[in-house]
């Protein structure tokens, strides 16, 4: 039950009717008003007087306080008239440390830190000036939001989906770059070159996880990984080709090779030499053309002339023990002659002519078909 002589609150004594001395009561209550109202204490972890102490100085009594000070921890001691009087504080009552710039509050048990309790207000500005657009505003080097004891987000909540949900990048308060949902529910990046043109840069379909490069990619580095194709016998749908596995029009006349049973240079190679002019595939394939060989016809073999044979050197060989064709270009269109050919070895090949009466200065060339791998 509280004291009907006092104040529910603070315990300010009362003024009685027909008290004698009601000054004595009066300049007690200015004392207890003095020490309480705007608190602001030395400290709180002092657990013994200071040796020399100014009238009117506060403490909070360290719990583990002793000498003339023990009992008291959690009270407010205040220097009165050369004495310690010592002030129980009442849930709600509010506390600066001097010391260490803290606000305390007094929960009815003990004191807290006074911040905890949380911060409401409708603007805050930290260094800065906060208005109504920017209702929370910072200047400072660095701002640092950290975990307390496992993860943490940064959370952006927009009322729609034509609104907007960013993150605004600007250089001398001029935008240059947006990351976020800006319009749309698409995440997307956009840039700009003077804040008032924008082009967007990627979004990301959020249906399909899809990402959009709408303004075109530039890569300076390889791509690598599953998404691109493995080597040149990877067919994989959906896999992006690399150069050295695709077929390219640089690529497609040139120098062909085999590595491993796969084309591993251009698709077609053509080119000449003294026995003529060949042409190779990439797949194995080669063909060879003489060139216009001239011969005389005049040695007689039963009812037929013939020609002395002569070897074909081929401009480039084929592979060993591998069919091997040469075919003759059997004449001119009057069959006046024909030739005759067969392959001597992957380096050359023995070609004859032939007609039925004898004659000087036929000409006529040979196809060699085979492969050279």
């Amino acid at each position: 039950m509280s004291d009907p002589d006092t104040s529910p609150h603070l315990g300010l004594p009362y003024l009685l009717p027909g008290q004698a001395q009601k000054h004595v009561t009066h300049n007690e209550a200015l004392r207890l008003l003095d020490a309480i109202v705007h608190l602001a204490v030395e400290d709180r972890d002092r657990p013994a007087p200071p040796a020399s102490a100014e009238e009117g100085q506060r403490h909070i009594v360290s719990p583990a306080a002793g000498g003339d000070w023990a009992g008291q921890g959690g009270r407010i001691a205040v220097r009165q008239d050369g004495a310690w009087t010592f002030l129980a504080p009442r849930a709600g009552w509010r506390a600066r440390v001097l010391s260490e710039d803290l606000d305390l509050v007094h929960d009815g048990t003990t004191w807290r830190d006074g911040t905890a309790s949380g911060l409401r207000a409708a603007t805050l500005g930290l260094n800065a000036a906060a208005d109504a657009a920017n209702r929370l505003t910072v200047a400072a080097p660095a701002t640092l939001l950290t975990h307390d004891g496992e993860g943490h987000q940064l959370k952006i909540n927009k009322a729609g989906p034509s609104r907007t949900a960013s993150l605004l990048f600007q250089s001398d308060w001029s935008g240059r770059a947006e990351l976020g949902l800006a319009g749309s529910d698409r995440f997307a990046l956009k840039v700009s070159a003077d804040g008032a043109v924008w082009s967007e840069v990627l979004s990301a379909d959020p249906a399909t996880g899809r990402l959009h490069l709408p303004a075109g990619a530039g890569i300076d580095g390889p791509i690598s990984g599953t998404a691109v194709t493995q080597g040149p016998a990877d067919a994989t749908p959906d896999r992006l080709v690399r150069s050295q596995d695709a077929v390219l029009r640089g690529s497609i006349l040139g120098t062909v090779a085999l590595a491993g049973g796969q084309p591993a240079g251009a698709v077609i190679e053509r080119g000449s030499g003294a026995g003529g002019e060949y042409i190779r595939w990439a797949d194995g394939t080669q063909i060879c053309l003489s060139p216009v060989f001239t011969a005389h016809v005049t040695t007689a073999t039963g009812a037929i002339f013939r020609s002395g044979s002569f070897t074909w050197t081929f401009p480039v060989p084929f592979a060993a023990d591998m069919p091997l064709a040469v075919l003759p270009s059997n004449g001119n269109a009057l069959f006046t002659h024909w030739m005759v050919a067969r392959p001597v070895d992957a380096l050359s090949a023995q070609i004859a002519f032939f007609a039925p009466a004898s004659v000087n200065s036929r000409t006529g060339s040979a196809v060699a078909i085979g492969r050279w791998a």
